[in-house]
């Protein structure tokens, strides 16, 4: 799915008029498809103009570097918190303005309502002045709800759109500053760290915005509330103000552990996440090394650290929660204590007004304000965080790329630079060499040797610490490991370019993938997933070799390409491609491959950084060096090789391409040709549709919990709700007893009327403590239950994920798998509780309210039915709608961090062609399709709010005139329970009927946890039947009609299969890329199921467990993965960066190398395990494994024929078919076999020293 332009589906908000704004009646034709069927991406309106993702960051942005260098002038640590407020504070500070009109409209409410109790107090039927004066106050009772209720949402919908705003531009910045990473800045960051700062971190901003404000407000309006309750009832209300000032207090001390607590949160969730992006890159060499218990046992404990953590920040959480609960009644408890005390008496409309006037604070000054205060908390520790990442080193740009005005040279003079700042001993030292258009300099040097840094240095990613690097013209580089990103075959090889047929075909010709593109269904329109399912390594290399070519740059920076093909294709490259149409261009040659070295314009060799010979193939030749023992490593003495002085002839195509001028590339392009956007393809995940279902609530809270704590926990429930009705209840009986006292109905002296008030105090003391303790009791029993249910779904979640078969995560972008590991999994750990137990509290609460309600006053029944009726039907045709949104916002999230990922993996090449700017813009392009998700969200929550609160200002208008026009038959005290528990219940009413719909949305992330709870498993680890411990002892293998395909529905890449492979023996084989090799390996793993039989010492492999069977064999794969390795500054003990990014590649593939070497199993396979070591290195490894392995079966896949020239037989495999299996002098004496036409591709001098090794090792063996 291509990122939406922005002329698809504009916004109806942006001509929407005031009334349709007001009261989101333009989102009615959405809620009208949502009714009828599953919303698809389609039907999201754009993103608004001004919060699209690229002006939003460049904003932020400006005011960021403005404040790093207001810094660096005035030697101080930049602030990103002053950028930020620097960019908001104007519009965050009108719409503060706002909610305090808002809640002024709250504190007038309970005025109004005292006015009606005491009209009913003192009624008088032939007062009709009083009457209409009531009436008026009933009036303006209902207006300030009303104006209450449209001033609430305009605050919140501008609010959270202002956090969306900036969430959106800070991950811009955190992007931006991705593609910009020095090298030394990668080892200290990981891809698992940036995306936790996408997902969890910026998440702080949403929270953040919505309740900074109450910072001030709540206490302005303590104050304000504090002033008129002293004019109701004096000085006893100080008493309640006390114990608010004290929370208060209290609950800004928490936020301080908040602080300390989320930090330490971040760091433990930055490790899981890290270790969880290493287990999905590397999932086939753990699967093959049956590594996978071992990691779930790593995460685990992981994740174990982190739950400890957060459950301690849930606790406070829970408390807070609790005092919100109970706070109200706490304060209006201590007011009347010492109203008691003090010998005050008051009239029940007094009581009334004291309760609503508390009640009125209890958002505000209870709910918001430590909620404010832990946001902040946790929002300056994210500030920090992405500050630190902001400040990390950047790229620089060492040398200008000036234009090529036909004088382009790359010209390198005493270059010294290391990776490591640290490091005594410098990466390079002292190279200098020169290169012209039309010449090829070729690097070479053992592993290590600094082959692949001197192309760093060369592309300003190694910066000099002596020296200058001057380079003229533009840059094409192939990296050591090809890189492609998600989307089709051709826009990986056009990479932005436009679209030249003839010029296209011609570089797919010379890059030899006309075969490979035939054999893909939809040819080269075939989309290859992030790990690239359908290609091999070698079509990689060649996609990548032509995605340089195309570009016609005009300086060639080539990383071993050929390592990764067999010799036919290598020989094609190198005569088509560097030979032939890079002929006149400046090309740097990395290989291994020392054939061509003949063919050089000069040749630089390496030796531990430091240039040990520099000059022309003929002056090797000439000082009598035979370039072989350059790759001598200490006085190891190998096997003969060819020596160049040999004369050996090459293919007559070369000879003339040689010597006549290189056939030009249809008019070289310009540097101003037109470029196109890059086309990359991300899929949005499959999302499931209809309501969450009670089985996902049912395993959502029995993950941990057993049903006797379920059952616990409603009780627990029920009767914190019973208590606190029951105070409602109380209440009345004392305000009326408080009230005739008042009025001298009873006398205070009366032992009798002391009796009754001692009564009514104590039963209400009880009531409010165990109010108190049952909701700190409620409060911490949920978070314990949500949280350890968290941790037992991601542990399920992880198991599932390593049982799945290797397809699983071809199919799914590692962004995509990691979104369900940091935002939902986030989302079970941080909101869900909190919104879950928030709703449980409103729910019962609002139960509460209504039976005390209708208890106290039947007739309210009649309005409370259809206002229950329409909030259920509202309810549920919203969340037809939200429910699908929010499913959209969760996929179109994946989209994000994948990108991301795939950019972090290609950063040099993207940096190579100067794309930054184009992944930026598609960055922006995935950001605001999740804002297009994120404001519908929004704005969908807003207009279920908005409706609610109109029709409870309805409701509320209903009871006020209701109680003035039945008041003869009503009692005063009731009246003032009634009416204030009526405006409670407006704003409780639709708050309980949103956190409802928040849970079902929130609920969706558990489903997308649990959904990865059940994946399709690959078969058993272990069976019953096992293995005998000695199991394989001779390692025989056979193969009868084997297939083989990666996918059920898939194409067969091995077709037939037969071979017998005797103990003891070495096998080679060999095929071109693409033929076949490496599925043979994953059809022995069972890296998918095979058809037809493979035994292993008479043992089929399919009737044991998989591990018992991988455990078997040792497997030295092309992929690499983190370990540790000798020969670096700290030897054994040296740290390896996130995918062993500060080892090169050959060195990594020594390490694997050397990981297979110590299983000493009777199998060993060889996956083209050396392709990036230098050939010396090779033959040394070649023979140290025939001594170390003489007595097992070792099968050996290379591209290298010498590596396998001595095998026992020798397998040639094509397109998944085997064509020839013998001995290899009887393959190289018949010159029509295909592995003879192999062999002589290599040149003549090559072919001649191979093939008298074979005839000597057959006769040696016979």
């Amino acid at each position: 799915m291509l990122p939406v332009s922005p002329e698809v589906k504009t916004n109806p908000l942006q001509k929407a008029n005031f009334c349709s704004r007001l009261f989101v009646w333009w989102l009615n034709p959405l809620f009208k498809i949502g009714h009828k069927r599953k919303l698809e991406p389609d039907d999201m309106y754009s993103v608004l103009p001004e919060d699209r993702s690229q002006c939003l960051g460049e904003e932020l942005q400006g005011y960021w570097d403005q404040e790093v260098e207001r810094a660096q002038k005035d030697a101080q640590q930049p602030s990103l918190m002053k950028a930020i407020i620097k960019c908001y504070w104007k519009s965050y500070l009108i719409w503060g303005l706002f909610t305090f009109l808002e809640e002024g409209t709250r504190v007038v409410q309970p005025i109004f309502l005292g006015k009606m109790v005491s009209y009913v107090e003192n009624y008088d039927p032939t007062d009709s002045a009083a009457l209409h004066e009531a009436y008026a106050y009933a009036a303006g009772l209902s207006a300030s709800v009303l104006v209450w209720a449209v001033l609430h949402h305009l605050y919140f919908y501008h609010i959270q759109r202002v956090g969306m705003r900036l969430r959106v531009a800070v991950c811009h910045m955190i992007y931006r500053k991705a593609l910009r990473l020095s090298s030394s800045s990668r080892g200290k960051t990981t891809t698992g760290q940036i995306v936790n700062l996408l997902s969890n971190d910026v998440n702080r901003f949403d929270q953040v915005t919505t309740f900074l404000h109450y910072l001030w407000l709540g206490p302005l309006q303590a104050i304000t509330v504090t002033a008129l309750l002293w004019m109701e009832i004096g000085m006893s209300c100080l008493a309640g103000m006390a114990v608010a000032i004290i929370l208060l207090l209290l609950q800004s001390c928490i936020g301080k552990l908040f602080s300390s607590l989320w930090s330490k949160i971040t760091a433990l969730t930055d490790d899981r996440i890290r270790t969880m992006s290493e287990v999905i890159t590397g999932i086939r060499t753990i699967k093959t090394n049956v590594w996978e218990k071992s990691f779930i046992d790593l995460i685990t404990s992981l994740r174990r650290k982190e739950i400890s953590t957060i459950l301690r920040s849930s606790y406070l959480r829970g408390m807070n929660l609790a005092s919100f609960f109970a706070m109200s009644k706490i304060m209006i408890f201590v007011t009347f204590i010492s109203n008691v005390v003090l010998d005050n008496l008051i009239t029940g409309s007094q009581a009334f007004v004291v309760v609503t006037l508390f009640e009125a604070l209890r958002c505000s000054s209870t709910l918001y304000f430590p909620m404010a205060v832990e946001k902040v908390s946790e929002t300056v520790v994210s500030i920090q965080r992405i500050k630190n990442f902001l400040l990390l080193d950047e790229i620089s740009q060492c040398y200008l790329l000036l234009p090529s005005d036909g004088k382009t040279i790359v010209d390198v003079q005493a270059f010294t630079a290391s990776w490591e700042k640290v490091s005594k001993t410098p990466t390079l030292q002292g190279l200098s060499f020169t290169v012209r258009p039309g010449e090829l300099l070729a690097v070479v040097g053992h592993v290590g040797a600094g082959k692949s840094s001197l192309l760093s240095a060369v592309l300003g990613e190694l910066p000099p610490s002596q020296g200058t690097v001057s380079v003229h013209g533009r840059i094409a580089y192939v990296s050591q490991q090809p890189w492609v990103f998600p989307g089709t075959v051709r826009s990986n090889i056009l990479f932005g370019k436009k679209y030249e047929k003839e010029r296209y075909e011609e570089v797919i010709k010379a890059c030899a993938l006309e075969e490979d593109l035939q054999l893909l269904e939809e040819e080269d329109l075939t989309e290859i997933a992030e790990r690239g399912t359908p290609l091999s390594e070698g079509q990689k290399a060649r996609v990548s070799l032509a995605r340089a070519v195309y570009q016609d740059a005009d300086i060639y920076l080539l990383d071993d390409p050929f390592s990764a093909v067999d010799a036919i294709v290598s020989r094609h490259l190198f005569e088509r491609c560097i030979c032939q149409v890079l002929k006149e261009k400046i090309t740097i040659l990395v290989t291994h491959q020392l054939q061509y070295l003949k063919y050089a314009s000069q040749i630089l060799t390496l030796k531990d950084g430091i240039t040990v010979k520099r000059g022309t193939y003929s002056e090797f030749l000439k000082s009598g060096i035979d370039i072989f023992s350059l790759f001598e490593k200490g006085n190891e003495q190998s096997e003969p090789s060819a020596v160049p002085g040999t004369p050996s002839v090459i293919s007559e195509s070369l000879v003339q391409s040689l010597q006549s001028p290189r056939p030009s590339l249809k008019d070289t392009a310009q540097e101003d040709q037109e470029t196109e956007n890059i086309q990359v393809t991300l899929p949005l995940e499959d999302h499931l549709e209809g309501k969450v279902g009670f089985k996902t609530y049912k395993n959502y809270f029995t993950g941990r919990a057993d049903w006797s704590v379920i059952i616990f926990l409603i009780l627990v429930n029920i009767a914190a709700q019973v208590t606190y009705a029951l105070q409602d209840w109380w209440l009345a009986f004392w305000a009326k007893v408080q009230n005739e006292l008042y009025f001298g109905v009873y006398v205070k002296e009366d032992e009798d009327v002391v009796f009754i008030l001692n009564w009514y105090l104590g039963v209400y003391s009880g009531l409010t403590v165990s109010t108190v303790l049952l909701g700190i009791t409620r409060s911490l029993l949920i978070f314990y239950i949500l949280a350890n249910s968290s941790q037992a779904l991601h542990n399920k979640m992880l198991e599932s994920i390593l049982r799945a078969p290797v397809l699983f995560f071809h199919k799914n972008p590692i962004g995509r798998i990691l979104n369900r590991f940091s935002k939902d999994i986030g989302h079970m750990d941080d909101l869900l509780p909190l919104i879950f137990l928030d709703f449980i509290q409103t729910f019962l609460l609002v139960i509460g309210v209504v039976v005390v309600m209708v208890a106290a006053i039947p007739w309210t029944a009649i309005p409370v039915i259809p206002l229950g009726i329409i909030f259920f039907v509202l309810r549920r045709y919203f969340l037809e709608t939200s429910r699908d949104i929010k499913r959209l916002e969760c996929t179109t999230r994946s989209l994000v961090f994948s990108h991301l990922a795939s950019s972090l993996r290609g950063l040099w090449t993207i940096r190579a062609y100067k794309a930054e700017q184009k992944f930026q813009e598609l960055f922006d392009a995935y950001q605001d399709l999740h804002s297009e998700a994120w404001f519908l969200l929004l704005m969908t929550s807003r207009w279920l709010a908005v409706y609610l609160d109109v029709i409870c200002a309805i409701f509320v208008t209903v009871i006020a005139f209701g109680a003035l026009i039945l008041v003869e038959t009503l009692d005063a005290g009731h009246v003032g329970l009634v009416l204030s528990l009526t405006i409670t219940l407006t704003s409780m009413f639709q708050w309980c009927v949103r956190q409802s719909a928040e849970v079902d949305n929130m609920m969706i992330s558990v489903e997308r946890v649990i959904e990865y709870t059940d994946l399709v498993k690959e078969a058993p680890w272990e069976l019953e039947y096992r293995p005998p411990p000695s199991w394989p002892n001779k390692g025989v293998i056979s193969f009868n009609d084997v297939n083989f395909r990666h996918k059920s529905d898939g194409p067969l890449v091995l077709r037939n299969m037969y071979a017998d492979i005797y103990s003891g023996r070495k096998y080679g084989i060999v095929g071109r890329t693409g033929a076949g090799k490496s599925s043979l390996i994953a059809a022995l793993f069972r890296l998918s199921e095979p058809e037809g039989d493979i035994c292993i010492d008479d043992i089929l492999t399919v009737r044991i467990g998989l591990h018992d069977l991988r455990k078997k064999m040792s497997v030295a794969l092309q992929v690499q993965l983190k370990e540790s390795i000798e020969g670096l500054p700290a030897k054994m003990n040296t740290e390896l960066a996130e995918s062993g990014l500060n080892l090169s590649v050959g060195q990594k593939q020594l390490v694997c190398l050397a990981r297979a070497i110590l299983r000493k199993n009777q199998i060993l396979i060889i996956d083209k395990a050396t392709s990036y070591v230098d050939p010396r290195t090779d033959e040394l490894i070649q023979k140290k494994i025939r001594e170390r392995f003489a007595q097992c079966t070792v099968l050996t896949i290379a591209h290298r024929l010498s590596t396998i020239i001595d095998c026992k037989r020798i397998m040639v495999l094509d397109s998944g078919t085997q064509i020839e299996y013998k001995r290899p002098y009887y393959l190289l004496k018949n010159s029509n076999s295909l592995f003879y036409k192999m062999v002589q591709q290599l040149g003549e001098a090559e072919a001649a020293v191979l093939t008298e090794r074979a005839k000597q090792v057959y006769f040696k063996r016979k």
